[in-house]
């Protein structure tokens, strides 16, 4: 009686055991939504400096959703600062715009980082934050932006810019929503309407 007991008792402990391993491997191998990992970064990890020299972590921006854009002062698309602006003043309880300087297409953002932040503050007085200047193309690309444009890292996108001002609306959560080219204005319905 008691050896049948014994085996009772370790069946069931073996079968307690096997179905606990089961449940966790089951959530390792498929996180909640929100917990995307697939490179093991999330854009909270990245902490980058702010075109005035302030060191800015993007976990600071957790709850909000944030829109992301290559910016060039010397683009045909360089008057989307004001809609940046405008968009900016209009949803930024929930939404942070961060603007990164890029000198990567036709060479149109080439001062440095005080010339990029006078030239904004004196012709679209942005408020929005910027970065310093980065490149968001090639071999010098800044790590932030390779975890943006590929999906082994970011577990979603795999569309990079192509020129200035290209955009990536990132949920409350640090998921990418999606990617929108030059051409999509901020304050167009297609963005507006995810925020």
């Amino acid at each position: 009686m008691s050896a049948n007991r014994n085996k009772i008792y370790f069946l069931t402990s073996l079968v307690v055991l096997l179905g606990l391993s089961l449940t966790f491997l089951s959530f390792k191998n498929n996180p909640a939504p929100g917990t995307i990992k697939f490179s093991g970064k999330s854009i909270y990890d990245f902490t980058l400096n702010s075109i005035e020299g302030k060191t800015i972590s993007l976990s600071e921006f957790k709850g909000k959703k944030m829109l992301l854009v290559n910016v060039a002062s010397q683009c045909g698309y360089t008057t989307q600062y004001k809609d940046l602006e405008a968009l900016h003043n209009k949803f930024k309880d929930k939404l942070v715009i961060i603007g990164f300087p890029a000198n990567d297409f036709g060479a149109q953002e080439p001062g440095s980082n005080s010339e990029i932040s006078d030239f904004c503050q004196k012709n679209y007085g942005v408020t929005f934050l910027m970065m310093e200047k980065i490149s968001v193309k090639g071999d010098s690309m800044h790590p932030l932006y390779k975890w943006l444009s590929s999906k082994n890292e970011n577990g979603v996108c795999d569309e990079s810019p192509n020129w200035n001002f290209c955009k990536y609306l990132i949920d409350e959560k640090g998921n990418i929503l999606q990617f929108f080219k030059s051409k999509v204005n901020p304050l167009s319905e297609e963005i507006t309407s995810k925020i």
